[in-house]
């Protein structure tokens, strides 16, 4: 991969910021020297410091020298931090890459100038190691800086770039999903202990069936009912546990807490 030569300023270095930045030098896309986190408490970034990563809780003094910015913030806190660099925004020479849920390009245009390029970008926790599915959109920016951000984003990941009305249902599909996904995992464990596993033999076999569950879609290129209808026989175990969980409204109910999700992330950012 070819380096990238310029200055990266991660703003708000919580989970995923750490994880993005961390996962930006383990795939040779940049140097710790090119990067630059900041939180309010550094004390947290030390063991980072010590990697050879910048630490700072000057926001505008990292933003200042970076070429690309990622807001990673929450909602709640954007627009404070949108006041504190906008003195020092330049639209000619900064990229701004939000992980804002609920937050439009618009929005954040609205705060740094209208001329600034502003690119979304939502990926999930499995950022931390290297396996976040990443979706991107924009309504502004080149093709050129949108496939700089996905090439820094498949570093910890897939990447899929989307329109940006379909941000908030990525945030309820992918990042929120992975909660889903894991409360599925946790379930199937608890019914293996009640059969007669412990719970560490429970969990361990839960979790391998639901990577091997996923894998088989993403090697074979399938769909689910492909997979499913292969291991149903007639009068079978199988059929007789899925019919089982679906007259429970076990399909029905997570279709409805991915739109709630989705309700929800889309009203997290007030604009004000």
């Amino acid at each position: 991969m070819e380096k990238f030569k310029g200055r990266i300023a991660i703003l708000g270095s919580g989970n995923i910021g750490i994880s993005l930045a961390k996962g930006l030098v383990k795939s040779d896309y940049a140097e710790p020297g090119q990067i630059s986190l900041t939180r309010r408490n550094i004390a947290g970034l030390a063991a980072l410091a010590e990697q050879g990563f910048a630490v700072s809780n000057d926001n505008a003094g990292v933003v200042a020298e970076a070429d690309i910015v990622v807001l990673a913030v929450l909602p709640q806190q954007l627009n404070g931090l949108l006041g504190q660099i906008k003195p020092v925004t330049d639209a000619k020479k900064h990229l701004f890459i939000s992980v804002a849920s609920g937050v439009s390009c618009a929005d954040i245009r609205s705060k740094l100038g209208d001329d600034v390029q502003v690119i979304r970008a939502m990926p999930n926790t499995a950022i931390a190691i290297g396996q976040s599915m990443t979706c991107v959109a924009t309504d502004n920016a080149t093709t050129e800086n949108v496939q700089e951000v996905i090439r820094m984003f498949e570093t910890v990941g897939s990447v899929v770039k989307i329109n940006e009305d379909l941000m908030t249902s990525a945030t309820a599909l992918c990042a929120c999903g992975i909660a889903f996904f894991l409360r599925g995992i946790r379930a199937a464990s608890q019914g293996g202990v009640e059969i007669g596993f412990h719970a560490d033999e429970a969990l361990k076999m839960a979790v391998q069936t639901a990577k091997g569950a996923a894998d088989l879609l993403l090697l074979m290129q399938s769909h689910p009912e492909q997979e499913i209808d292969k291991v149903t026989s007639p009068k079978g175990c199988t059929i007789a546990g899925l019919n089982e969980m679906e007259h429970n409204g076990y399909s029905s109910s997570l279709i409805k807490g991915i739109k709630l999700s989705a309700l929800k992330a889309g009203a997290l950012y007030t604009k004000e």
